[in-house]
């Protein structure tokens, strides 16, 4: 039977599936066709080219700025009058005063710097003499690999970043013995940079980051067979060598947020001591056995003919007018790629650009957006099964709880911790940029979901334990303290905040009250679970009923506001009030009908049209609708060049987003939207399930299949998780089940839902059920 085979091999011994390259025929013209490569701590942007290589590298912690706080002291003096001026709809007055007095010091956060570039320069090859190019990124094995024949030899790059080494490496070989003849040097993205050749092939670049405490350095070393090896000023140069290894570490004197006491020469001299005397087969062996470790335990084959001998960029050019699903397929893989290359154990979170920028001004400062696009960077970590690539967030929301503590006592006099609409490397949490959407106070809660959700995919009570219930605890204490009653409704409503990133300062915006609805759920039943903080809980528990409910509004839509205001000819790329669909789960088809057609209504006035990161939002939300062709017309609008249509984004010759410019959270939406056309465990109320038992993390169900596209008519997918702490397989043609394995890792009440038909099974751990397309249990 169609795939079955698949379904039977376990995740290690999976062979790479097919179509996991992204290939082209010219060299690298502008960053955004380069291709990356990254190990969570260093990125990398590989050229492809031929005389004259390109290799832009960073490095996580380098930023500009210094340890710093932001919290604006005394502001809370200032929080009863601003929300009086709301109430009395005296907006412009409002923003006027916060501007003056309740924003952060200073009012901006600080940006993600470039590292430098690593160029080699090859002689005897000329531009305009080679055949047969050819650069690629292959996704499995997670390098990036340029070929070309010149002067009847064939010349060859390999370039990958190691996470078990923490260097990124480049390989250099020629057909013919002797044939290869290059110079490397290294070039700093920062002025006053140093950099020298030292004895034995190495290249040293010292400096600082402009108006920063931030020290660094980058250290290259060249190894070559055979030829001759010489240290010439600022660069190493080879001539007449077999092959050559090249590699590459890079370091800061970062410590943590308040710590810039490291010193980048030496870690750099550990760096090195791990890789001296490793051959490059070596390396290259322990780097692709932890990558594969990570990426092999997903595969997804969405059917049609096989396009992967054209050119990716080409694909793109021809996907609205062609059947490729999969690129679809490449597409969903190029997401989690890029996770597990910009965030690993031990570095910072995955930022605007993941770790990859080429810029000293990046957009947005390339930092922590948390009012959508650092949460939807995680999107797709727990569903598509690289939960460890949450660790670096996850550690960041311990400094940040830390940072916004005090930005909750002087912006609101409360208890707990806070985080406006962004932080940074020096985890600034206080309201930056402007009031009117600055002061939003739900990125910390919003966050905390992430926390809360780990726990439903793993079950892990250790971890609910010691990392998630206390940060859950702190932002809901802050919340416990911040919530007034609305005096119109008698509500507890939030405010001053926004709606991101429209309508200005507001009292009491939906999206506000769904988040931190979720955020008080999802304390109560961890306390319930560890069995700790009843008085808490009870405090919670009376709050959480009296926080103001989803409102319909005249248009039958969903409201965004307290006011019935919203416009349907409004197009904004932000969605906020359609949180509760996605990536909450209180809206959904069997336990909210109507707000569930409501929140229907009011993503069809936003229109399809959208940024990059938008419409990878809208994948999800569509799904979520249990409306898989709508979700595939989001994503065809997705998959088309940059500027193709007015006013929308779309996909660089790489793969990334474009908001325009790239933003990399648009691929990790992309990734979930397609697991959520798939894969669905967050609905709630499928009876006879309890929802305090779903919440509390003690019951499971999962929907196959939920939005599945005409387009994919036939398809296999296998290592997907869904919560309850299951990992699914599934199998299907012409649109229909043919096969599921789900894997229990916990024992515990499991309903499985298809088609309308739902079947219950009593999982237990280590367990395997295998279902028809009937639902009726199969033998293994």
């Amino acid at each position: 039977m169609y795939a079955l085979l698949a379904l039977a091999a376990s995740a290690a011994d999976l062979a790479a599936p097919p179509d996991l390259v992204l290939w082209y025929r010219e060299p690298a013209s502008r960053w955004v066709e380069a291709l990356p490569v990254g190990n969570g701590r260093l990125g990398a942007m590989v050229f492809g080219g031929v005389s004259k290589e390109r290799i832009q590298f960073n490095e996580h912690t380098l930023w500009n700025g210094e340890p710093h706080e932001y919290q604006h002291p005394g502001a809370w003096q200032h929080l009863p009058t601003l929300r009086d001026l709301l109430f009395h709809g005296k907006q412009v007055e409002a923003q006027k005063i916060a501007s003056a007095e309740f924003m952060s010091i200073p009012l901006t956060q600080k940006e993600y710097q470039a590292f430098g570039d690593l160029f080699i320069e090859q002689d005897g090859v000329s531009d305009d003499s080679v055949s047969r190019y050819r650069r690629e990124l292959n996704l499995d094995s997670a390098v990036a690999v340029t070929s070309f024949e010149s002067g009847g030899v064939v010349y060859r790059r390999e370039v990958f970043a190691s996470y078990p080494a923490q260097v990124v490496v480049v390989r250099l070989t020629a057909s013919k013995p002797g044939a290869l003849n290059f110079s490397v040097r290294l070039q700093s993205a920062h002025e006053g940079a140093v950099t020298k050749a030292l004895p034995g092939g190495v290249l040293s670049m010292t400096g600082q980051v402009e108006k920063s405490a931030i020290r660094y350095e980058a250290r290259l070393t060249v190894a070559s067979a055979r030829g001759k090896r010489e240290e010439q000023g600022d660069r190493v140069v080879v001539s007449q060598a077999d092959s050559a290894t090249l590699t590459l570490a890079g370091a800061t004197n970062f410590v943590n947020y308040r710590d810039v006491s490291g010193d980048p020469a030496q870690r750099n001299d550990r760096t090195f001591a791990g890789v001296r005397g490793r051959p490059y087969a070596a390396l290259l062996a322990a780097h692709q056995a932890d990558h594969r470790a990570l990426f092999r335990r997903v595969t997804l084959n969405l059917g049609g003919a096989s396009t992967a001998n054209l050119p990716t960029d080409e694909r793109i050019r021809q996907f609205a007018t062609s059947r490729d699903p999969q690129l679809v397929a490449l597409l969903f893989q190029y997401g989690r790629y890029l996770l597990i290359g910009s965030s690993r154990q031990g570095g910072q979170p995955a930022n605007l650009q993941g770790v990859w920028n080429d810029s000293n001004r990046p957009p947005w400062g390339s930092k922590y957006t948390v009012n959508i696009n650092t949460e939807m960077n995680y999107w797709p970590a727990e569903p598509s099964n690289l939960a460890e690539c949450e660790a670096p967030l996850f550690a960041a929301l311990k400094e940040v709880a830390e940072s916004g503590a005090k930005t909750a006592r002087e912006q609101y006099a409360a208890r707990g911790w806070v985080l406006h609409h962004n932080f940074d490397l020096w985890r600034g949490t206080a309201p930056i940029n402007g009031s009117d959407h600055g002061i939003w106070v739900t990125g910390g809660a919003w966050l905390s979901h992430q926390l809360w959700d780990h726990y439903l995919y793993s079950g892990d009570e250790k971890f609910l334990r010691e990392t998630a219930y206390p940060l859950m605890k702190g932002s809901a204490e802050f919340f416990a303290d911040y919530l007034v009653k609305s005096p119109s409704k008698g509500w507890l409503i939030s405010g001053p905040s926004n709606s991101p990133e429209q309508g200005g300062l507001v009292m009491g915006p939906t999206m506000d009250h769904q988040i931190v609805r979720s955020l008080f759920g999802a304390v109560i039943a961890a306390s319930r679970i560890l069995n700790v903080d009843p008085a808490f809980r009870t405090v919670l528990t009376d709050l959480r009923a009296k926080i103001a409910p989803n409102q319909i509004g005249r248009l039958g839509q969903l409201q965004e506001w307290q006011e019935d205001t919203d416009d349907p000819k409004n197009q904004h790329r932000h969605v906020s009030h359609l949180w509760g669909v996605f990536p909450g789960g209180d809206i959904t088809a069997y336990g909210s009908p109507d707000l569930f057609a409501a929140a229907q209504k009011s993503l069809e006035f936003r229109g399809d049209a959208a940024t990059g990161w938008s419409m990878g939002w809208k994948v999800n939300l569509w799904a979520r609708l249990l409306d898989g062709n709508h979700s595939f017309r989001i994503l065809t609008n997705l998959i088309q060049p940059v500027g193709a249509a007015r006013g929308q984004g779309g996909l660089y010759p790489n793969l990334f987003d474009a908001h325009p410019p790239f933003q990399i959270d648009g691929n990790f939406g992309v990734t979930s939207g397609i697991v959520e056309m798939l894969l669905q465990s967050h609905d709630a109320y499928a009876k006879p399930l309890d929802l305090t038992d779903v919440q509390a993390g003690r019951a499971a169900l999962i929907h196959l299949l939920p939005a599945l596209p005409d387009a994919f008519a036939d398809g296999s997918v296998t290592g997907l998780r869904a919560r309850g702490g299951a990992t699914v397989d599934i199998v299907w043609k012409d649109r229909k089940l043919v096969r599921a394995v789900i894997r229990a890792r916990l024992s515990k009440p499991m309903k499985v839902r298809y088609a309308g038909k739902e079947v219950s099974v009593r999982a237990q751990a280590g367990g395997a059920y295998v279902f028809g397309p009937d639902l009726e249990r199969l033998a293994r």
